[in-house]
């Protein structure tokens, strides 16, 4: 892995950034009434967000709006992604209650748009697909008002399972392409590159009018080509939102940071994408899958003919 100093992935280098994070990705600490208030609703009905659990970020910002994206199916992931702080290993058990409690927190917090997430559950034989269903159909009966939006993971390509959650019309789903092809190996080895493009095209064939979207880390050693490659793959399967943000190493068993991208490089991909067709393409260091969720709905809906109240 390079970090790029001659600029040999395509992109200008950035130099003099390896070891410490430049200026424009520091953030403030997490505090104020509202970020106290949802992380002890979420404690009292024992839900785990995407949020904590994955070091995002946006955190403080988000929180602090009354916002964040909640994370069924446990805390434990079946997968051992390089690039992920998720805690890998084996799942204990499954809750099957947690649609309705994941309802009640949305309630509760009074929310217009809700992302619901996972961690991977290969050893459940529909990947907790059926979780996702009926989450979303708990939080319609619950918040009538309220966008719903999935981040699911690939299911292993499981036709059936990947019906139940579209069957369910969630306003969004989303599924995270995350790299580029040849580093699926080095970062994703579960996941498979042609099988997490053929879950967005089957979605959107199936279900038009909903929105599709998928987010790319940038950062792991992939070179600009590669990277419009993968935006082109996917506006072919008819993808309507992507979001880009720069990959950060949670820990030092990690991937390490190939390379740190400048503002300025994000809004040059933002363009690329949008020249590709997109519907909405969020770009910036700190962008990440849900980040401004409810913004990047009210701006798609209604080229793609969502009919959603919210």
């Amino acid at each position: 892995m390079t970090d790029d100093k001659s600029g040999m992935n395509g992109f200008p280098p950035v130099l003099g950034l390896k070891r410490h994070h430049p200026e424009w990705l520091k953030v403030r600490i997490p505090g104020g009434e509202k970020y106290h208030r949802l992380k002890l609703l979420m404690r009292n009905l024992d839900l785990h967000t995407v949020c904590e659990d994955a070091l995002c970020p946006n955190m403080g910002e988000c929180w602090g709006r009354g916002v964040a994206t909640l994370m069924i199916l446990g805390d434990v992931c079946t997968r051992a992604c390089r690039y992920c702080a998720v805690t890998s290993g084996k799942p204990r058990g499954l809750d099957l209650s947690e649609p309705f409690k994941v309802a009640q927190a949305v309630k509760a917090m009074g929310l217009r748009h809700v992302v619901v997430t996972s961690v991977d559950r290969d050893d459940l034989a529909d990947g907790g697909a059926e979780i996702f269903a009926s989450t979303v159909t708990e939080i319609r009966k619950q918040s009538p008002g309220c966008a719903v939006e999935v981040l699911i993971p690939d299911f292993r390509g499981d036709e059936g399972a990947l019906r139940s959650v579209v069957r369910a019309a969630p306003e969004i789903l989303g599924h995270n392409i995350e790299t580029v092809s040849r580093l699926y190996r080095v970062a994703r080895s579960g996941g498979n590159y042609e099988r997490s493009l053929t879950v967005l095209q089957r979605a959107k064939k199936w279900h038009p009018d909903m929105i599709t979207k998928t987010g790319i880390m940038l950062g792991l050693g992939e070179r600009k080509e590669e990277v419009v490659e993968v935006m082109r793959n996917l506006v072919e399967v008819g993808v309507d939102i992507l979001t880009l943000g720069q990959y950060l190493q949670p820990t030092k068993g990690h991937l390490p940071v190939a390379r740190y991208y400048h503002p300025d490089e994000f809004k040059e991909m933002k363009a690329i994408g949008e020249s590709l067709g997109f519907e909405h393409v969020e770009a910036g260091p700190l962008v990440r899958s849900s980040y401004q969720a409810d913004k990047q709905f009210q701006a798609t809906k209604s080229n793609v003919g969502v009919s959603n109240q919210a």
